[in-house]
């Protein structure tokens, strides 16, 4: 997997819809950020695994590395704020 300190990453997984309703609400925003489907990753899954008490719950995210398991899109931006505000764009 990827290095995700410098950058937001959004775990996700087909169906879910507190997935949709994060990136729709994500995709309104001036954020740069990374999409990646835990079915699709082991490697990924296996990351949303060790942050979320074993469990794959999505979305996930991560935030420079700080991960942040269902977040709200609030809490999402003040993470961002705090640790990678250079990801907010315009």
């Amino acid at each position: 997997m990827t290095d995700t300190r410098d950058e937001v990453v959004v775990y996700w997984r087909p169906g879910c819809p507190f997935c949709i309703a994060l990136r729709l609400r994500l995709r309104r925003t001036r954020l740069t950020y990374r999409e990646v489907n835990i079915w699709q990753d082991p490697g990924a899954a296996a990351y949303v695994r060790s942050v979320a008490d074993g469990n794959e719950t999505v979305p996930t995210v991560d935030v420079a590395g700080h991960p942040l398991v269902n977040p709200s899109k609030r809490r999402l931006l003040a993470t961002v704020r705090d640790h990678a505000p250079h990801l907010l764009t315009g």
